[in-house]
């Protein structure tokens, strides 16, 4: 049940609206004037909103996913009807008081509910006997004639940076991209997509500005590491040789995670962190940060949807989550399944955070485990954000004046650089973000609210 006291904020909300225009449409429809019936109870909220049709829009949100049905034909989810809903909603019992779902949204809530019981009550994956043109002898081959293809291409990889190298590196800014697109092309077709991601950032680096060469070196020795240990994969221990597999992208998957055999869900109270959602060519991925109140344990949830399909979960900053998570192996696990969820998500408080001298640290304690490592999730308290001295560059810079941490360029182009600052307004703030060998890129900040940057 979700009481009272726990309704979201309009911030946490505002988090759900897959784009500013919705945001903007939801805002619209959060008075009372455009709906009737509007009622919360047994982790729903429900509400008929007035349309440009003659019958209203039938509005219902399941608080425990969330998840959301709207009877307006937008194909955003959420739509600016449920948006609106939930906007009304946060703002007290006086405008959706509590009370018990009309038979429409009854008949959806129900449903959920009976999909949730039977994939709870469903035997895990492991026990469920294999089909017999599948059985564990198949899957093995398969697995190792994809092993034999990755260390193929890791092969041909090396003979590409050895040619590379023994030419010069001045040479690949006149060769251009379409060189390293064919290479990249040639991982694919190893079966190792980690490669090919690492072969296409390289081919970014020439003519790049700045000192591009040090930069394609050091990235080159990288890949270099990355290649000679996949190589010699089973040499290495078992943490490390599993941090290798999955940058090359022998991952596992979520089913083996959460029931499989070596399964280890870890039950905690997750702190929801940041939620950021990225293009990434025809997919559109969502990376929540987490945070675990027992163990103090970091973890990244990510996720892919393409074709218009929503993204799934939704979980604004500042949540709190009683939920199994279930990490992917490795040297310095981050990179988690969402597993059993123990009770509905409920408001958090501001999380307890580091000075800037610690961050550094923190990554550096992280990178000794994962040399592939690009930055590590961190959370600040008490910083303001400053500019830099004689230049456009800024950071972050304890209370008292005596560290500073320069923030990520990437930050720069971001307008949540601005709004941090107007938050701030001078004094010291909680952000979370990470912290990587380009400097601390802000996500979220408190205020005392969560507010995305």
């Amino acid at each position: 049940m979700n009481q009272q006291g726990e309704r979201w904020t309009a911030e946490q909300v505002l988090a759900l609206a897959p784009d500013t225009s919705s945001r903007k449409a939801g805002g619209r429809l959060a008075r009372p004037g455009p709906w009737s019936g509007a009622g919360t109870g047994d982790d729903a909220v429900w509400g008929l909103c007035e349309g440009s049709g003659s019958a209203p829009y039938r509005a219902v949100v399941d608080l425990t996913g969330p998840a959301y049905r709207c009877g307006c034909p937008s194909r955003k989810f959420p739509c600016k009807h449920a948006l609106g809903l939930l906007l009304l909603w946060s703002g007290g019992s006086e405008s959706v008081p509590a009370g018990t779902p009309p038979p429409w949204a009854e008949e959806w809530l129900a449903g959920r509910r009976e999909r949730s019981d039977r994939r709870a009550a469903a035997p895990p994956d492991g026990e469920r006997p294999p089909p017999a043109s599948d059985g564990a002898e198949s899957a093995a081959r398969r697995a190792a004639r994809r092993t034999a293809r990755i260390a193929a291409g890791a092969t041909e990889l090396e003979q590409r940076l050895e040619d590379l190298l023994h030419t010069g590196l001045a040479a690949a800014e006149g060769a251009g991209h379409a060189s390293w697109e064919e290479t990249a092309a040639r991982m694919v077709d190893a079966q190792a997509p980690g490669l090919a991601t690492l072969v296409r950032e390289l081919g970014t680096l020439p003519s790049s500005g700045g000192d591009w060469p040090s930069r394609l070196l050091e990235e080159c020795a990288l890949l270099h590491l990355l290649d000679q240990g996949f190589l010699a994969v089973e040499r290495l221990p078992p943490p490390l040789a599993a941090t290798v597999r999955a940058r090359v992208g022998l991952t596992t998957g979520t089913a083996e995670l959460l029931t499989g055999p070596e399964a280890a869900p870890v039950r905690d109270r997750w702190l929801v962190l940041s939620q950021q959602d990225t293009e990434e060519g025809r997919l559109t991925a969502r990376r929540i940060h987490l945070r675990g109140e027992r163990t103090g344990r970091m973890a990244l949830h990510l996720s892919f949807s393409g074709g218009g399909r929503p993204l799934e979960p939704t979980l604004p900053p500042g949540l709190l989550l009683d939920a199994d998570l279930a990490f992917h192996p490795g040297a310095r696990p981050l990179r988690a399944a969402l597993g059993e969820r123990h009770a509905p998500p409920v408001p958090g408080p501001v999380p307890s955070g580091c000075g800037v001298d610690a961050a550094p640290c923190a990554y550096g304690e992280a990178l000794r485990d994962d040399p592939w490592l690009d930055s590590w999730p961190v959370v600040l308290a008490d910083v303001i954000p400053i500019p830099a001295d004689g230049g456009p560059e800024w950071q972050l810079a304890d209370a008292d004046g005596e560290s500073a941490l320069p923030l990520d360029p990437r930050g720069l182009r971001r307008p949540g650089l601005w709004r941090l600052a107007a938050i701030s307004g001078g004094r010291p703030v909680t952000v979370f973000g990470t912290c990587g060998h380009r400097g601390f890129l802000p996500l979220t900040t408190w205020d005392p609210t969560p507010v995305s940057l």
